[in-house]
């Protein structure tokens, strides 16, 4: 099966402060067989490594830390992991807890301060809607206990 990864779960510091979070889970992924796609909306919308933080707003908008408005970038790198997926038959996406791209069911609120509130980022609402599984790294496990076919 393909899935998409975040890219900062397999290792690669693209995260905003210029780090990964390597998931040794995503990896077992591999090695179980799985193809793993590796994204990283922010940086394929054209965001620097590294860069100010960025939270979504209540009102959708996604601003950095500085003020910036950046949802256009974050638009236009979730739209290319939409692509990215349907071009590889991706059903399943494991994707950043939390994050403004790839969180999945709670995000940072908006106001910097790490509360968290129920949400989606902006590239895991796109794969949604577009009809892929969306999970971050922190239910992949129980994920795969439910899974009959563990994937």
């Amino acid at each position: 099966m393909n899935i998409l990864v975040s890219h900062c779960l397999l290792g690669e510091p693209c995260r905003y402060d210029g780090a990964s979070r390597l998931d040794r889970q995503v990896l077992d992924l591999h090695r179980a067989g799985h193809n793993l796609i590796p994204v990283c909306p922010e940086v394929l919308g054209g965001l620097e490594v590294p860069r100010p933080p960025a939270e979504v707003q209540t009102d959708g908008r996604v601003l950095d830390r500085e003020g910036r408005d950046v949802t256009a970038a974050y638009r236009s790198g979730a739209e290319q992991v939409v692509g990215i997926a349907q071009e590889h038959g991706c059903t399943v996406a494991v994707l950043k807890a939390r994050s403004p791209a790839c969180g999945c069911g709670d995000i940072y609120d908006g106001t910097f301060t790490h509360t968290i509130r129920p949400g989606w980022g902006v590239a895991a609402q796109m794969l949604r809607e577009a009809g892929v599984r969306v999970m971050d790294e922190e239910n992949l496990e129980s994920w795969l206990y439910e899974s009959p076919a563990g994937l």
